[in-house]
């Protein structure tokens, strides 16, 4: 057993911040920390310390944010809003509009029966949060999801999804269950036409004891009639969701990608999500469940028998020299995905012929990253002429045809459509590990470029909202569930 580093955590009983220690032990990365009052905790960090390396070997910080909404007075993870110690911008803003909901998942950490209010902003409310995004400098949010509760319940969604697009969000997608879309296909050309970019389609396996278990009814014909009507609608860019559980739905990866590879010209993506653990569980019942981003690249491999490696996936920062050279070289700012190394893996694939073919197979992925480095650091220098050489280098470590059907585009124009038309030529197969109070982390939290815009002004990112600030917020701005219903006349679940 040997220590990695010191970092800071939180006790999942009383959440007070504590000091914690990330450390290997027989190949595996753990963390664990010590709450006076409720006492010690190790917890499951990285299922492979050999890829944990890998991985960090691509950590890139961002610059934070120019105005911060918050001050450091209390330290991180309770000065969230972003404060002025957050390392990253918002690469996706997430906006929940209500946290009604027409499923009771047993997962779920956003819904208004656990938390006892009807959290459900006005339409003035949810543009104020709209203008600050789209305030933040030096680089205002571009893309957004509407997430919830069930957001398809609202229905103010489509005059939203309109004012977001007005505001200049380039993307704008939808978090659902797909209940709604399997019912009413008329509703998909809606969102559609509205200005919605991309179904974010909670999809977690292909039987329907995989729904039983996790959401808690079958709900296998509801997502194959959501895909069909949006697939009747023309759509061409849905993301499946998989919420990954041990032992439930982690043999089915390889047939959840399958399914996507054969409908490809609908999938654009698969972010799995392994679970996370909220509550008060004993350590037994949290192995039983923990998964983490290795085991699910593991997974991968085995059930794609080795069409898609482990050596394919790439953590998310990797990309980040792509944005600061092309940035560098027209003097713009685009949205850097400076997440923490350790956040969430990904890899594309291309389906040409029904055949799956990684990205990689293409090119030297490691090679092209450091070149793009080097093209950066020239420009900053103000040496453009050596850094658009370099540019063009850089295209030796691709295979020529590939790059110039899918690169070329993105390096040359480096606009949103340039960048959108390369992600719809291909399925994007990630897994992002949300954290929770056993396995969190501060140092992850600072660099997170996933952030929640909340009616009080603050942008919080992702984890410490769903470990630490949904309850307070949602309190803050939220009904008792009983005054909302006596004054609406209707159940929860129901659509107003």
């Amino acid at each position: 057993m040997k220590d990695i580093k010191q970092t800071q955590s939180i006790c999942p009983e009383c959440l007070k911040s504590l000091d914690a220690t990330i450390y290997e032990d027989q190949g595996k990365v753990f963390i664990k920390k010590t709450c006076p009052q409720h006492g010690a905790y190790s917890e499951l960090y990285w299922s492979d310390y050999d890829q944990y390396v890998r991985a960090e070997k691509f950590r890139c910080d961002g610059t934070g944010v120019e105005n911060p909404h918050t001050e450091k007075k209390l330290e991180c993870p309770s000065d969230c809003g972003i404060c002025p110690q957050h390392k990253s911008h918002t690469a996706l803003a997430i906006i929940d509009i209500t946290n009604r909901c027409n499923l009771k998942c047993p997962v779920c950490f956003a819904n208004a029966n656990y938390a006892g209010y009807v959290y459900e902003p006005t339409m003035e409310q949810v543009v104020g949060m709209l203008e600050n995004l789209r305030a933040t400098k030096p680089v205002p949010a571009q893309a957004l999801q509407f997430s919830g509760g069930e957001p398809t319940i609202r229905k103010e969604l489509l005059d939203m999804v309109r004012k977001a697009k007005e505001l200049g969000f380039n993307h704008v997608e939808v978090n659902t269950n797909g209940l709604r879309l399997s019912q009413d296909v008329e509703f998909c050309k809606q969102l559609k036409e509205a200005g919605v970019s991309t179904v974010y389609l909670q999809f977690d396996g292909i039987t329907p004891e995989v729904y039983k278990y996790i959401r808690g009814v079958d709900l296998l014909d509801t997502k194959l009639k959501a895909i069909k009507n949006l697939r009747a609608a023309g759509w061409n860019s849905t993301v499946l969701v998989v919420t990954l559980v041990k032992g439930i739905n982690d043999n089915q990866i390889g047939e959840i990608i399958d399914f996507a590879a054969k409908n490809s010209d609908v999938i654009r993506c698969i972010n799995v999500q392994p679970v996370s653990l909220c509550g008060r569980l004993p350590v037994d019942e949290r192995e039983k469940m923990r998964i983490t981003i290795p085991d699910f690249m593991e997974k991968v491999e085995e059930q794609t028998q080795g069409v898609i490696k482990v050596s394919d996936f790439y953590p998310v920062p990797v990309v980040v020299p792509v944005s600061k050279a092309v940035g560098a070289i027209k003097d713009k700012r685009y949205v850097e995905f400076t997440a923490h190394p350790h956040c969430g893996m990904a890899t594309f694939v291309f389906i040409e012929n029904g055949k799956i073919t990684p990205i990689t197979r293409y090119g030297n992925i490691d090679k092209f990253v450091d070149t793009l480095q080097s093209v950066y650091e020239d420009a900053s220098k103000n040496n453009k002429s050596k850094a658009k050489l370099r540019l063009i280098g850089a295209g030796r470590h691709i295979k020529f045809s590939f790059l110039r059907k899918y690169v070329l585009k993105v390096l040359v124009n480096g606009d949103y459509k340039s960048l959108g038309d390369f992600a719809r030529s291909a399925v994007l197969i990630s897994s992002m590990h949300f954290m929770d109070p056993y396995n969190f982390d501060l140092e992850r939290v600072q660099s997170c470029v996933i952030h929640y815009a909340v009616p009080d002004g603050r942008i919080i990112p992702f984890c410490t909202m769903n470990s630490i600030h949904r309850a307070e917020v949602e309190k803050k701005f939220g009904v008792p569930i009983k005054e909302w219903q006596n004054k609406h006349k209707v159940e929860i679940s129901q659509t107003v």
